[in-house]
């Protein structure tokens, strides 16, 4: 079914691509580092790092976490960092070590990271400095034994990293005072680190090269395992799709969303990387006058990103005076790309906005547009190769082209499972391979695919998942909340916000008060942007919140 596309639209893409035509994560990067090693790979805050130097630093990286924390292979190290100069190195590093990769969130609260660093059993972990007090609140209740403590100006050229650590730390006051008696530092760690002494390990594709951790309907965020199969796999489908538009060695890709996020961490880290590409990285892209200033240094060929950031960088004046002679790609995905932020990108840029579709259980593409696509279609692409799409009803049965069920993917690139939650994958994994998206949606006679809703409750807030029962399950534990309910509201900048109606328990509760509350325990996109207090909530027969009664209720007031 989902190889129609072939008969109707030729996108010069194979059916299928060889998903060992590497033997890990590892052979890709290695391949990269010795074919580009004159070539810069990664830049950051003025400062430009070669092939060869983070092959070099990478392994001294690895050569540490084996020989001075004797960390085995499969052992996880948590990493905790916004897109700096550090992170492609410390994450290099860790898989050449042969070691799992955690990727969390550097705004997450105590609460948040606490559970992650348990569920993962993670023994280290890299972290930002402006992040180290929140980890100090809950280390001692963490399987961590090793932290390792980087301060953003680390990597930079002298005398820029001293200026850059001083003014952050002393004048804009952005590092909290934090206690972390035996924490070594990056810079430590580099300088001690032995390429020589690193020893090589036999890294195969089904081991795990990651827990990538998303949310969940239970409101508990899950890891899915993603072995080095499935990103290599990823990988190799991607670059194929993009294939006639990129050349080896030449390609300068702006990264702007965090590499942490599964879609930055395959499309821009690891596929860019393999064509010897410069991965321009961005570190705050919501100080969008500084990110255009970065911009206009570049030739850029490439920028991925969601829908939110386009439509912030084209409410920029600034921003339309850029030269876009050189661009070629531009990538959303995430969440969905609007049809008028696409038409006003085409119009500035005058290239095409390419919506891609994904998740972290795939790895994450699944569906992505074809490249010679000239205007938005609503639709969110199709399969890539090695990949089957089906529509399917709740009785796992195939709907015909039109009819609107359970979008699910098969392919090399879809996880092995949820980690330690075997009742949760059961729930998503069907009986022959298939991956239930939880998104609705039709397929067309030409095999494109359009989500029409989500099956979950699941909010979208800038491309991040938002799942009311955790919300709900820490807004409840505030003493004078007696219930709750959480829905997504459209809005125009960041797709959807978080509203939260809510029964007071005592009635000197205030809104201030439960938002305080709030930002003390959800990162700050979870965070409700709007409370109603209500007397009761709509509720079903047996008792249960119906949700979608005040969804319905909140659209219908928008009109």
């Amino acid at each position: 079914m989902t190889k129609i596309w072939h008969k109707a639209y030729d996108t010069g893409v194979p059916y299928d691509i060889n998903p060992n035509e590497y033997s890990s994560i590892n052979d890709v990067i290695e391949v990269g580092f010795t074919k580009f090693k004159n070539n810069p790979a990664f830049h950051n805050m003025g400062t430009t790092l070669t092939y060869e130097e983070i092959d070099r630093l990478s392994l001294k990286f690895a050569s540490y976490l084996q020989n001075d924390l004797h960390l085995q292979k499969g052992d996880r190290v948590a990493l905790m960092m916004p897109n700096i100069l550090q992170y492609p190195i410390a994450l290099f590093g860790v898989l050449r070590a042969g070691l799992v990769a955690v990727n969390v969130n550097p705004l997450y609260t105590p609460r948040e990271l606490e559970h992650q660093l348990k569920d993962a059993g993670a023994k280290a972990i890299v972290i930002f400095a402006n992040s180290a007090n929140v980890l100090e609140k809950v280390i001692a209740s963490t399987p961590v034994k090793t932290v390792i403590v980087t301060e953003i100006g680390d990597m930079l050229k002298f005398p820029k990293n001293y200026i850059v650590n001083f003014v952050l730390k002393h004048v804009k006051k952005m590092v909290p005072a934090f206690s972390l008696p035996n924490a070594v530092s990056f810079k430590e760690v580099i300088a001690k680190g032995d390429a020589a002494k690193f020893k090589k390990v036999d890294v195969k594709l089904d081991d795990i090269a990651f827990l990538q951790y998303t949310g969940g309907t239970t409101g508990v965020a899950k890891g899915a395992i993603l072995t080095h199969k499935n990103i290599v796999a990823n990988m190799v489908q991607a670059r194929a799709w993009i294939k006639n538009l990129i050349t080896d060695g030449k390609e300068i890709i702006i990264t702007p969303l965090p590499l942490y996020h599964i879609f930055s961490l395959t499309a821009n880290c690891f596929i860019f990387n393999s064509v010897g590409a410069l991965n321009v990285l961005i570190t705050n892209p919501r100080d969008i006058p500084g990110f255009i200033k970065e911009l206009q240094k570049w030739k850029f060929t490439s920028i991925t990103g969601v829908n939110t950031l386009f439509n912030g960088l084209l409410n920029n004046e600034e921003f339309r005076k850029l030269d876009f002679s050189h661009l070629k790609v531009t990538l959303g995905g995430g969440m969905a790309v609007q049809k008028a932020v696409a038409e006003k990108w085409k119009e500035v840029t005058g290239r095409p906005l390419i919506e891609a579709y994904g998740l972290t259980e795939t790895s994450p593409a699944a569906c992505i547009n074809p490249m010679s696509l000239k205007d938005y279609n609503g639709f969110i692409g199709l399969p890539i190769p090695s990949t089957e799409v089906e529509i399917k009803d709740d009785n796992g049965k195939t709907l015909p082209l039109g009819e609107i069920g359970e979008i699910c993917i098969r392919g090399p690139q879809v996880m092995a499972g949820y980690y330690n939650r075997p009742d949760e994958t059961a729930k998503v994994m069907t009986a022959d391979g298939f991956f239930k998206t939880g998104d609705l949606g039709f397929m067309n006679e030409m095999g494109y695919s359009k989500i029409v809703d989500r099956k979950k409750d699941m909010i979208l807030v800038s491309g991040f998942n938002v799942y009311p029962n955790e919300l709900e399950d820490v807004i409840v534990q505030n003493s004078k909340v007696l219930e709750c309910a959480a829905i997504g509201i459209p809005d125009e900048k960041s797709g959807e916000v978080v509203k939260v109606f809510v029964v007071k328990k005592d009635e000197s509760l205030t809104q201030e008060e439960l938002m305080k509350f709030c930002r003390e325990h959800l990162t700050s996109y979870k965070v409700p942007k709007m409370i109603e207090f209500r007397k009761e909530l709509p509720k079903s027969n047996v008792g249960k919140i119906l949700r979608k009664d005040l969804r319905s209720e909140a659209v219908s007031q928008s009109h």
